[in-house]
């Protein structure tokens, strides 16, 4: 069907109907406007761009979805073993930055690069659904057209003459060239992109935060067997001071060399471990995005164990719970849905037509349409009046004869068993992290246990081996040492393997914490109270008095209370 008219002003009212009608058809496409695009969408995360120190605070909904527990205040547990040295400090050339855990989570939603990036991609994709929403809007022209024609031209007769003429014209004109498959069906995509694109950004902040904590807790494993490490150091060279103190007859010089030779695989280890505590922690200043010169010191004692998730649910209950929370099914999900209206879009792309709006009222086609018009004999111009000239078409298209509409619909059909198989994937890899996070998360907790008896016991041991290497008895006319300084170097050996895994479990403990809640969907906003990162009083327990540290930490803990929560 083909419109033309060539008449006064009358047209441009027509015009300005048939644009308000198309302009309500298109706000009439779908539920999600502007609004809820750039307001609160659900699991959107928001990022500070004024200040990047801010603490940016968001809470993500879950609208139709199993309701997670509830959260009460992080429960930080006591050490059972009164550990009788003092936390490791930095070397005098590292630039210490003092950080407690709590601070740590807040920074990663103000500066982590990954947030901020997942943040842009929603706003991306909200514009796009903008632009889709407005496809039935024609584009507007406006300006002025002078023409001026001089010597031979044809007549509509067959007779050529030879006038010369000029026109002018100032004025504007509709453009609009549309499927309306397009108009219809590209907003419906394009909310399903946004849905996905917000539900990803969720996800990136979980993987984010558990990754900052998990970089936490390497700084805290690494900085705890530092002070293992120099605790075993010290006792080392309190073995070799008694080996060489010992009486002639008493110890053969080759046990002087063992203590020493001990004694510095004991050094070597100091300075690995300081390694690994420098290592780790350049991982979380790339992560918080913060000096790259500075050597994060953890305000809490390096045995800090935080308890997020309790282990008395079944497994299988615990799968379900992920398989309606998690935010990475929601974005699978929410794309399943776009391929499902791509392909309708082209199913019923040969049956709905397409719109053509241009004006005509020029000698090129699709510019001005009404406005005023001018002309005369040669140079001269008059006559000047008002002119309306547009063209409408509607027009069925069929690809290829049909054979191009027949291959996108296989196209699109294929994008959506794609994501279907996509979907299937996640669901299985949700299901495969609930059980992998559970048993390390019961596997931690049963560890934790044994690695309590294991350094308890080679303390005893190794004070109970000092005081027996000053002892002696009589074997017949012999005096010897009730213990003897390779037994001696035996426990030291013990002590160092006992430091390091009581340090190693306490890290995995708190790390499969944090794997587990994130697997189980739970947003990472979460671990921060509606009224503040500091409002819910913690529930902590006194520290051994034995760990002069814990008071200097203590005063920073107080600051920032209550962030976390553990999960009942």
């Amino acid at each position: 069907m083909c419109i033309s008219c060539s008449v006064g002003l009358r047209p441009l009212w027509f015009l300005f109907s048939l644009a308000v009608a198309f302009a309500m058809i298109g706000c009439q496409s779908g539920p999600i406007g502007r609004q809820a695009v750039l307001g609160q969408p659900v699991g959107q995360v928001s990022i500070s761009h004024d200040k990047t120190t801010d603490l940016v605070r968001c809470q993500a909904t879950r609208a139709g979805k199993e309701e997670l527990p509830s959260t009460d205040p992080i429960q930080t547990l006591p050490a059972p073993v009164p550990l009788a040295f003092k936390a490791a400090e930095a070397a005098p050339q590292d630039k210490p930055l003092p950080i407690n855990l709590p601070t740590a989570l807040q920074l990663t939603n103000a500066r982590a690069i990954d947030i901020a990036l997942a943040s842009e991609q929603v706003r991306v994709a909200a514009a796009q659904l903008e632009r889709a929403n407005v496809l039935w809007f024609p584009t507007l022209y406006t300006g002025t057209d002078y023409v001026r024609h001089d010597g031979q031209i044809q007549t509509p007769q067959g007779n050529v003459i030879g006038p010369s003429r000029g026109s002018f014209m100032l004025g504007a004109g509709p453009y609009a060239v549309f499927a309306i498959t397009d108009a219809i069906f590209s907003p419906l995509a394009a909310r399903q992109v946004v849905r996905a694109r917000q539900a990803g950004a969720q996800a990136t902040a979980n993987d984010t935060f558990f990754a900052v904590a998990v970089a936490y807790f390497d700084v805290q494993q690494a900085r705890g067997e530092l002070a293992g490490a120099e605790d075993a150091r010290r006792r080392a060279e309190d073995l070799v001071r008694r080996t060489e103190g010992l009486a002639e007859g008493l110890a053969l010089p080759v046990e002087v060399s063992r203590a020493r030779t001990e004694l510095a695989r004991r050094r070597q280890a100091v300075h690995t471990a300081r390694e690994r505590w420098r290592t780790a922690s350049a991982e979380l200043v790339r992560l918080l995005h913060l000096d790259p010169s500075v050597l994060v010191e953890p305000l809490e004692l390096p045995d800090l164990r935080v308890t997020l998730m309790p282990l008395d649910q079944p497994v299988d209950h615990l799968i379900l719970l992920a398989l309606a929370n998690r935010p990475e099914l929601a974005a699978n999900r929410a794309l399943v849905q776009a391929a499902l209206e791509r392909l309708r879009q082209e199913r019923i792309r040969p049956f709905v037509p397409s719109v053509l709006l241009r004006g005509a009222s020029t000698g090129v086609p699709g510019t001005l349409a009404g406005g005023f018009f001018g002309g005369g004999p040669n140079g001269s111009l008059g006559n000047f009046g008002a002119r309306a000239d547009f063209d409408i078409q509607v027009l069925w298209e069929l690809q290829n004869l049909g054979f191009g509409n027949r291959a996108r619909v296989r196209e699109r059909r294929a994008e959506h068993q794609a994501s279907l198989f996509e979907l299937t994937g996640v669901q299985d890899r949700v299901a495969a992290e609930v059980k992998q996070t559970y048993a390390q998360a019961e596997s931690a907790a049963e560890r934790m246990q044994e690695a309590e008896k294991e350094l308890r016991e080679a303390l005893d041991t190794m004070e109970k081996t000092f005081e027996g290497l000053e002892q002696t008895r009589r074997a017949g006319n012999l005096l010897i040492l009730v213990i003897r300084p390779q037994e001696a170097v035996a426990a030291v050996q013990a002590l160092a393997q006992a430091y390091n895994d009581y340090f190693d479990t306490a890290a995995d403990y708190n790390r499969a914490q944090f794997r587990l809640y994130r697997a189980l969907g739970h947003p990472a906003q979460a671990l921060f109270p509606p009224e503040g990162p500091c409002a819910a009083p913690a529930t902590t327990n006194p520290a051994p008095p034995a760990r002069s540290h814990r008071d200097s930490a203590s005063g920073a803990e107080a600051e920032c209370r209550g962030v976390l929560g553990k999960t009942r």
